[in-house]
Formats: C-alpha cells, sequence, structure tokens
C-alpha cells in the first residue's frame, strides 16, 4: 500500500478531491478490494428506500464486469467512463430495447466440478448463440442448486459472451446471501416483500410460469465437466481431458487464436538455465506464472477454498510449485482474507507461494509485474512458447505478460495444481503432477477435494461477521488516504508538470453551438484489422514498452523507466494515453504484411512508423484518418479510452464488421463515426487495400440523418460500397451533432 501510495499519490489526491468538489459522491479509498466485489457484498441495494418511496436497484459501471451484481438480482451492465461521466452529470441513459435470451438451468454439479468449469461452459454456449447487445436470464430448478457466490461469477463473465447483463432473479438465496454479508433483517423482509408484491420474486414451491423469451438455451448442470479456456480467448473451452492433445494440436497449428506455429523438430526442446544458483527447465507450455486473481472466482469461497484445499494436501504429500512459477493472490476483497485465515488454510497457500499481494486488479490486466530475469532470457532468447494460467476473465494475447504468449483461464483450484505441474502440457488423468515424499508419485486425484470437503470448510469459516466488520471500517479509509491533504476549492488546480493528471483537450476551442454532423473526405487508412480486435489491442492497460512513443514522452520529463508505472494507472493523462493507443506489441495489423507489432504504414510515404506517429504526422497534415476491421471490434473491458485515443489521434470513423457494444457506444461517445459492412462483406470481399483515400458522405444537417440508414462510401481508385450508419439512437445522433456527449452535457448543463 505504501508503494501504491507513492506512485498513484497525484491520482488519489484527484479523487478525494472530487469527493469534496460534488455532492452525493462517495470514494471508497483503495486497497479495500475490487469495485464488484464491494457492490455485491456491501454497496448494492436490491431494492432502494428513497425517504419512504421502494423501487428496484440498478447501477452502470465504468467496467464490463459491473455485471457481477447481477447475480444478486439488481439490474446492472457495464458502460463505457464516457456514457458514466455523462450519467453523473444527470444525463438519461438510451439504449435500443434489447432481446432476453431465456437461459433454462436444470440439474445439479457433479462432484469435482467447480462453479469455474461451469461459467466457462455457460461462456461458450452464449458466445455461440449470439447475445452481443442483449440481456440473458437464467431461470428453471437449477437455480436453486447455485449459490449466489456461482451466480455472481456466471454474471461476471457477460462480457465475455458477449451479453449486456446475464441476470439472476431473486430468490430465497438471495436473501440468503444478504443475511451473511451483514444485511440488516428489517432490510432484507422489505426486500423480500416490495419483490413479491410486485411479482418479482423467484419462489420455487409455487408452480413456475413459463416466461416468453426472445430465445433459448438450455444446460443439465450434471454435464458440466472440468474444463480450462484458452490460450488466447475467453470462449475457447477445453475441456480438461483433452487439454494436452488440444496443446499439441495449438503448437502445430498456423499463428492464429489456437495455433503457435512451432516446427516438430522444435516443439520437444527442453532449455537449461540457473535460477539463483538452482538448475531449472523451461519447455513449450512451461507454466511462468500462476495467479489466483480478484475479478472473476474470490467472490466465490467455494473455489477460493478448494484452491487452498489443493495446495494443503499437496504440502502434506510433499509436492511443491518450483520456485521460478511466479506466484500470486490477489482476493477481491478482504473478507477472503479473513475466511482463509479463520479456517487455517492460508498457511499451506503461502507455502506453496500464493501470499496475498493485494486486493484489486493484479495479474489479469498485465501488473503482474516482470519474471526473474533468467527466466526471461530463457523464454526470450529461446522463443519458447511460456504459459499463464489465471482464474481471471481475460486472457487476450498480450494482456497479462509480454513473455507468456499462452494464457489459460481456469478455477483457483486449477492454478495451484497447473501450478504444482510447471506445465499446460500435462493429462490429469494419467501423468504424475509431480514426485512428492520419499520420491513418491503423485497424481491430481491425489490432491483434489471433494465438493463435500469444501462445503464442510465453507460451511464453518465463512461468517456473517467477517463482512461486517471488514465494511463497517471500509469507508473510513487508511494511514495513507487519510494523510493525503487535498485542495476543498470547486475548481481543480492544474499541474502542467503532473504526468499523472493532465488537463484534456476535449474542449479546446469549444464554442457554445454545436459543430453540426462532419463527413469524412479522402482519408487514409490508419490501420487495417481482422476479427476480435480487442480493447487490450486498442488501449493497452499494462505496461509501457520501454521503446514506445508513451515511454520517450515520460522520459523526456524525467520519468525512471521503474517509476513508468501501467498504462491504467496514467489514465489521467491524455499524452501517455493518446501515445498508448494501438501500442499493444501483439497487434496485428495487415498493412504490415504479416509483421505482429504497434506499427503502421504511413500511406503517403509507405514509411513504417509506430501508429502514434503515423497519426500525428496525418493529423499536423490537415488529413483525415479512418480503421478497417473485422468482426467483434472492440471486445473486451470497457475502455474509454479505447474510444477517447483514437479521437485524439484523428480517426474520424471506423468501419467494421461488428462492434461490441460498449466500444461502439464510446466511439460515438467521442464523435467517431461507426459504419458496419453489410453482411457477407467485410474489407477482403470489396478488395480494399487499406492504400485507398474514403470518402464517407454524410447528410449536412442532423434532423437529414436516421439511426440505421445505409450510408455510402468511395475510394479515390473509384470503388463504391454501401454501410450501415450504426448511430442507434435518436439521442446518439444528437450526442453527434455536438461532436461528442461531453460536449452536449456541458452546453446543456451551461444552459441550465
Amino acid at each position: 500500500m505504501d508503494f501504491e501510495f507513492k506512485r498513484n499519490k497525484e491520482r488519489f489526491a484527484f479523487l478525494k478531491w472530487g469527493s469534496t468538489a460534488f455532492r452525493n459522491m462517495l470514494v471508497v479509498p483503495p486497497g479495500s478490494g475490487i469495485v464488484h466485489q464491494v457492490n455485491l457484498e456491501y454497496l448494492g441495494r436490491v431494492v432502494f428506500n428513497n425517504e419512504g418511496i421502494l423501487y428496484p436497484d440498478s447501477v452502470v459501471g465504468t467496467d464490463s464486469h459491473t455485471t457481477m451484481i447481477d447475480g444478486l438480482g439488481v439490474a446492472g451492465w457495464g458502460v463505457g467512463g464516457i456514457e458514466a461521466e455523462a450519467t453523473m452529470l444527470g444525463q438519461p441513459m438510451s439504449m435500443v430495447l434489447p432481446g432476453v435470451v431465456g437461459f433454462k438451468l436444470s440439474g445439479k454439479l457433479r462432484d469435482g466440478v467447480t462453479a469455474t468449469d461451469l461459467v466457462l461452459t455457460v461462456t461458450q454456449m452464449l458466445r455461440k448463440h449470439g447475445v452481443v447487445g442483449k440481456f440473458v436470464e437464467f431461470y428453471g430448478e437449477g437455480m436453486g442448486q447455485l449459490s449466489l457466490a456461482d451466480r455472481a461469477t456466471i454474471a461476471n463473465m457477460s462480457p465475455e459472451y458477449g451479453a449486456t447483463m446475464g441476470f439472476f432473479p431473486v430468490d430465497h438465496v438471495t436473501l440468503q446471501y444478504l443475511k451473511l454479508t451483514g444485511r440488516s433483517d428489517e432490510t432484507v423482509a422489505m426486500i423480500e416483500a416490495y419483490l413479491r408484491a410486485n411479482k418479482m420474486f423467484v419462489d420455487y414451491n409455487e408452480p413456475q410460469q413459463e416466461r416468453v423469451y426472445s430465445s433459448y438455451l438450455e444446460l443439465d448442470l450434471a454435464d458440466v465437466e472440468p474444463c480450462i479456456s484458452g490460450p488466447k480467448r475467453p470462449h475457447d473451452r477445453v475441456p480438461l481431458k483433452d487439454m494436452k492433445a488440444d496443446w499439441h494440436s495449438c503448437l502445430d497449428n498456423k499463428v492464429g487464436f489456437k495455433g503457435f506455429a512451432i516446427p516438430k523438430e522444435q516443439q520437444e526442446k527442453v532449455v537449461k538455465f540457473s535460477y539463483h544458483g538452482q538448475p531449472a527447465e523451461l519447455k513449450h507450455g512451461s507454466v511462468v506464472i500462476a495467479a489466483i486473481t480478484s475479478c472473476t472466482n474470490t467472490s466465490n469461497p467455494s473455489v477460493m477454498l478448494g484452491a487452498a484445499l489443493v495446495a494443503k494436501k499437496a504440502c502434506e504429500l510433499g509436492l511443491e510449485v518450483k520456485p521460478w512459477v511466479k506466484t500470486s493472490l490477489a482476493p477481491g476483497s478482504g473478507v477472503v482474507t479473513k475466511y482463509l485465515l479463520q479456517s487455517g488454510l492460508q498457511k499451506y497457500l503461502n507455502q506453496q507461494g500464493f501470499q496475498v499481494v493485494g486486493y484489486g486488479c493484479t495479474t489479469c490486466i498485465g501488473n503482474s509485474g516482470d519474471l526473474d530475469e533468467s527466466v526471461a532470457s530463457a523464454i526470450s532468447d529461446n522463443d519458447l512458447v511460456a504459459a499463464a494460467v489465471l482464474s481471471g476473465n481475460r486472457n487476450f494475447e498480450g494482456r497479462v505478460h509480454p513473455l507468456t504468449r499462452a494464457n489459460y483461464l481456469a478455477s483457483p483450484p486449477l492454478v495451484v495444481a497447473y501450478a504444482l505441474a510447471g506445465t499446460v502440457d500435462i493429462d490429469f488423468e494419467k501423468e504424475p503432477i509431480g514426485s512428492g515424499k520419499d520420491g513418491k508419485s503423485v497424481y491430481f486425484k491425489d490432491i483434489w477435494p471433494t465438493n463435500e470437503e469444501i462445503a464442510q470448510v465453507v460451511q464453518s469459516s465463512v461468517l456473517p461477521e467477517m463482512f461486517k466488520s471488514t465494511y463497517e471500517a471500509i469507508t473510513k479509509g487508511n494511514q495513507f488516504w487519510n494523510q493525503l491533504s487535498v485542495p476543498s476549492s470547486n475548481l481543480y488546480g492544474w499541474d502542467t508538470n503532473s504526468t499523472y493528471i493532465h488537463k484534456p483537450p476535449y474542449f479546446d476551442g469549444m464554442t457554445m453551438d454545436p459543430p453540426g454532423p462532419c463527413g469524412v473526405k479522402d482519408a487514409y487508412c490508419l490501420l487495417l484489422f481482422g476479427d476480435s480486435i480487442t480493447t487490450d489491442h486498442i488501449s493497452p492497460a499494462g505496461s509501457i514498452h520501454k521503446d514506445s512513443p508513451a515511454a520517450k514522452y515520460l522520459m523526456e520529463r524525467g520519468v525512471d523507466r521503474r517509476d513508468f508505472n501501467s498504462y491504467g494507472s496514467r489514465r489521467g493523462n491524455d499524452e501517455v494515453m493518446a501515445r498508448g493507443t494501438f501500442a499493444n506489441i501483439r497487434i496485428v495489423n495487415k498493412l504490415l504484411n504479416g509483421e505482429v507489432g504497434p506499427k503502421t504504414i504511413h500511406i503517403p510515404t509507405g514509411e513504417k512508423l509506430y501508429v502514434y506517429d503515423a497519426a500525428m504526422r496525418y493529423k499536423s497534415a490537415g488529413q483525415d484518418t479512418i480503421v478497417l476491421a473485422g468482426a467483434e471490434y472492440g471486445s473486451g473491458s470497457s475502455r474509454d479510452w479505447a474510444a477517447k485515443g483514437p479521437m485524439l489521434q484523428g480517426v474520424k470513423a471506423v468501419i467494421a464488421k461488428s462492434f461490441e457494444r460498449i466500444h461502439r457506444s464510446n466511439l460515438v461517445g467521442m464523435g467517431i463515426i461507426p459504419l458496419c459492412f453489410k453482411p457477407g462483406e467485410d474489407a477482403d470481399t470489396l478488395g480494399l487495400t487499406g492504400h485507398e483515400r474514403y470518402t464517407i458522405d454524410l447528410p449536412r444537417k442532423i434532423s437529414d440523418i436516421r439511426p440505421g440508414q445505409d450510408i455510402t462510401v468511395t475510394t479515390d481508385n473509384g470503388k463504391s460500397f454501401t454501410c450501415t450508419l450504426r448511430f442507434d439512437t435518436e439521442v446518439e445522433l444528437t450526442y453527434f451533432d455536438h461532436g461528442g456527449i461531453l460536449q452536449y452535457v456541458i452546453r446543456n448543463l451551461t444552459e441550465q
């Protein structure tokens, strides 16, 4: 925490100032846990009581995983920071009425199957069904078999299956959880009475009426089997029993979501090196990072205590994690630490290297820090496909660590099992994990706890008092927070020398009259992408690469490399973030003809430049740019910088096969035009190389544009094609008329 405050003091002071300058703004101090879990355990009301008026709780959050709260029966989803900023300033939310997919659950999970296995199965099914922009509602008698924590784990993965939310209506399980987490008996009684009166409570003792949904899916929980997902996407599920075969096919396959193209003769190579004086070795598939992370599973005592039981059994059998595997445990709230200590199991996690490192975003967002130099050299010098196994939501390329090309999502107990095995190239059913006491082989079945064992520890260790004591103190802060002195002024005093907080240029030169809709004329293509470009590719939140434009900017201002921190921590500085846009080391830009990395071709000169440098050259010459992309453009985290960054780089439009929901609305919020190719068409089928110049004709008056209309795009070499304009509502057209949502809100506030 001391280190965190030394690094991020300016950011925290800015937030603390905000909590005094604005009415009705609560800041939960750093170190208190991850926001979704704090919401689930403490902030979520389920039913609001506002001076005697009762109404259902709802929430929008600036993180896609806001959806965790839907497990508690609170309607919530993630929005971009741009939308959220406008909402905080009184602007209503606008969206197209979504379809609702009914997902029926029946049966019961088998012994040895975890909530994470269920989540990865549901994610794959829903992604295949197609639920982008839709709501999913879970129902059926299988619901009653799922703990609230299991539901929250499924709800939390909504962004990975692409839905706006995965909703679990309130039932007796929800009420039990509210009591467990310290909500008063009176409050819980009020919630139940209100929801029953409004026919929003599910009672399994009453006949269940079949609801009408837009479409239907069904899963028998007994069919779920142990699994993991990877090596590059959360919906690429692999049954545990098939993992070894799948890994070998990934080594063989051409480079892609399921391939690394390692030549056959190199697949078995062993790299021997010295780790702090000890002999060590790595191969393709060796695990170098194993992390139990805060985002998905640490709301779930059964998988957390399950992981601790795996560690305990391994310790007792004399099995240990190799010292060169970087291990960590980052719970989502302080309550987790309390029940791990209460159970007496934390010491076994410690023994295996899974000590608590903090209570926030860690490895899952690239904050695991550097690998040991000897390990890093062994990987880099020998072009090894090293692996990370983590219990997070996301394993997109370049996100977890630059040196782990294979990244797998797994339940916390499986994270420990893979750390012990030291490789993903293993068949847990047939091969031993390692040698224990007296050289005896230890197998997976020897360290895997039964559901009954886990349930007993949960019952005796997870106590209401833990939640009460944790949250009684949460707003009191800690010594570091309380010692932060901030000015009491209503206007923020910008520090021009700060490399963390910088006055953004969005309102420079702004007039009180809206500029009106702007078309695009003779624009160059800045980048040409294929499918599944994520917000991690567009706006990385991880480490700042030493040779990047952002690094150059910081070094010019006297910041040492060890103090670079991450893009996520510097997102209050537009200069850093504009340079970090499209700076992902694994980004594939087709203009580079197969070369991977954050560069592009400056079309007029043919020079290969960093994307930021090329964008600035276009901008200084007064030339517009666009981005061409494939399907699912902007999937992943709800990063507003994935829209703010391109806008600052001068991008005027993005033409894609399809957009992920939050990113599309973020683009609209920043005044960037989102266009979709017609079904069956894309840059390839239309013969676009990205070397053309593009003109997008829009009507001059906003009243002549309507949501979803056809727009003609022409190129300087005589091509012409029709796209769908993805302004989805009239309100979004108004934002575009104003040049963006923030400009619209500012003009509205000044008029008041």
